[in-house]
């Protein structure tokens, strides 16, 4: 027999041979079966929980300025898994960094063993103005070329504030909406980086609307960033409930009642949800100041997110 008949003899599987010949765009093939319905996550920090220290460096303030290098630093000194890099943060914006740059911190944090969980911009799809609206569009879709670059599975886009005049006619901008997030969703596709749109209290602050937002893209490439503290409603946890199926990340914040609130967010209600779903993946954390209260993120950060691990660890030990 010759090499070239043993080689593709072993390629088959069950009887069948393997098609070596997959066209673009082929569905997801399995030979070996392993089991991953159970749940598995990894912390993250997202960028925003140092925004003034950041804004400070990038404004060319002297006060207490960082670098999105310095934070990287802080997630490898305080063994925090990945960085969710907020494109804010990037010298330029909304300008586009340059393939330099991008490279440069995609590079340290490879070796400072910190993952890019993913990134992210403003935009407002939910404005009445339509040249405005593609101006965003085309904004996202710049910054979908960033994320691929710098190797950021998944870009955080919003879905804007009620516009002034609107309140009573949701239905009407989000069908302004939609198609937006339909192309960013397609571009994202062809670029390999997810489209994650976040609840943020504006035209999806229930779970309702976020849902009926999610159905109505139903794309693939589309889905939640599941932000755990705004959803502007009597029981933020039904919300959460409800949006489970459609999260692809996560932004768990301190309170589940908004910036404001002192009310502790209950870590062990929001981690029995992400086992219920089976979720897999990062669960950036998200802290952010509160009138009336100093803010170090310095001594925050590591104390909210060692609350996190310890909720992770009781929830997942079994």
């Amino acid at each position: 027999m010759s090499i070239g008949c043993i080689f593709a003899q072993g390629r088959r599987q069950s009887n069948k041979t393997v098609n070596t010949n997959r066209p673009t765009g082929a569905p997801i093939e399995h030979f070996k079966k392993f089991d991953t319905s159970a749940p598995y996550v990894k912390v993250a920090l997202n960028a925003y929980s140092f925004t003034k220290n950041l804004n400070d460096y990038i404004k060319g303030r002297s006060n207490d300025p960082m670098t999105l290098f310095d934070l990287i630093d802080f997630c490898a000194a305080n063994k925090i898994d990945a960085l969710d890099a907020t494109g804010y943060f990037f010298v330029g914006y909304p300008d586009v960094p340059t393939d330099k740059y991008i490279y440069e911190v995609k590079k340290y944090a490879f070796r400072k063993g910190v993952d890019i969980s993913g990134t992210g911009i403003m935009n407002n799809f939910a404005n009445p103005d339509a040249t405005a609206r593609a101006k965003d569009v085309q904004r996202v879709k710049d910054w979908i070329d960033v994320a691929a670059k710098l190797g950021a599975p998944v870009l955080r886009v919003f879905s804007g504030p009620v516009p002034k005049g609107y309140e009573d006619r949701w239905d009407e901008v989000a069908s302004w909406m939609i198609p937006c997030f339909k192309e960013v969703a397609k571009y994202g596709e062809s670029k390999g980086v997810m489209v994650g749109v976040q609840n943020h209290g504006d035209m999806m602050a229930t779970g309702e609307q976020t849902v009926k937002v999610l159905k109505a893209v139903k794309h693939p490439w589309f889905g939640l960033i599941l932000d755990t503290g705004y959803f502007h409603t009597e029981d933020p946890y039904r919300d959460m409930e409800m949006c489970l199926d459609y999260a692809i990340n996560w932004q768990i914040k301190e309170s589940a009642l908004g910036r404001e609130s002192m009310q502790p967010l209950d870590l062990k209600k929001v981690m029995k949800m992400v086992r219920k779903v089976g979720y897999r993946g990062y669960l950036p954390v998200e802290t952010l100041s509160v009138p009336g209260r100093p803010y170090e993120p310095f001594k925050l950060v590591p104390e909210f997110i060692e609350k996190v691990r310890k909720a992770i660890e009781e929830e997942f030990a079994n």
